[in-house]
């Protein structure tokens, strides 16, 4: 069997990341006939545990656990989907402590995922208990997400719409992935591994393709205009 696909969901608070996860997981189960499951956020059973959010102290423990979950559901399956990886743990920690401290460990456990997707801030902010900081935060956290995946030179595609149209907006920009599935005994992750070692520079496609460079391209051009 080829080596399991990672699928990275990041995103500012109340972004639908959670259901996103879960949507995407039972889909790809069902359409590709993979053992798929998705990874639960770390820090929600850690604030709901200790009753409060972590301390700056405490941040590090929670970017490794829930790299860890992510390890031990790779092991056994064909297809994760991680409801956040380390990178947002490291981008509130700069946020609320100013320390960028994790930012060497997150990127580099992001380089191990196949593919990450950002939730845009296109549906509603709502409050869920001590994880919620306000949606005056959603943006600054959005726009830091981008700048490290862009400066990382990390493959990342925007995921928007609401209810199923989320769902197939991932499923299209996840779908050049899963036209190249790896054929057995390629070893996806040392193909990632060494790709993401020595960057190359990639050609930008028309708007209409499904490929997330096109966005990054547009993207670009906003900022040199």
């Amino acid at each position: 069997m080829p080596e399991p696909l990672v699928i990275a969901v990041v995103g500012a608070e109340s972004t639908g990341k959670t259901a996103l996860c879960r949507a995407l997981a039972e889909h790809l189960a069902h359409s590709t006939g993979r053992r798929c499951t998705w990874v639960p956020e770390a820090l929600r059973g850690w604030c709901e545990s200790q009753g409060r959010t972590p301390l700056r102290h405490e941040q590090p423990s929670i970017a490794v656990a829930q790299t860890e979950r992510i390890a031990e559901a790779v092991c056994s399956h064909d297809v994760v989907v991680a409801d956040t990886t380390a990178l947002m743990t490291a981008v509130y920690s700069d946020m609320l402590f100013d320390d960028r401290s994790l930012v060497p460990f997150a990127v580099a456990q992001q380089r191990r995922c196949s593919l990450t997707l950002l939730t845009a801030l296109d549906i509603a902010w709502v409050p869920d208990g001590l994880q919620r900081d306000g949606p005056h935060v959603r943006m600054p956290v959005d726009a830091l997400v981008r700048e490290w995946l862009i400066a990382a030179g990390l493959e990342w595609s925007v995921v928007s719409g609401e209810g199923h149209a989320r769902l197939q907006s991932a499923l299209d920009a996840l779908a050049p992935r899963l036209r190249a599935w790896p054929a057995p005994g390629r070893g996806l992750f040392m193909r990632l591994a060494a790709r993401n070692a020595a960057p190359l520079a990639r050609p930008w496609f028309c708007e209409s393709c499904d490929s997330p460079e096109c966005e990054h391209a547009l993207l670009m051009q906003q900022r040199r205009g």
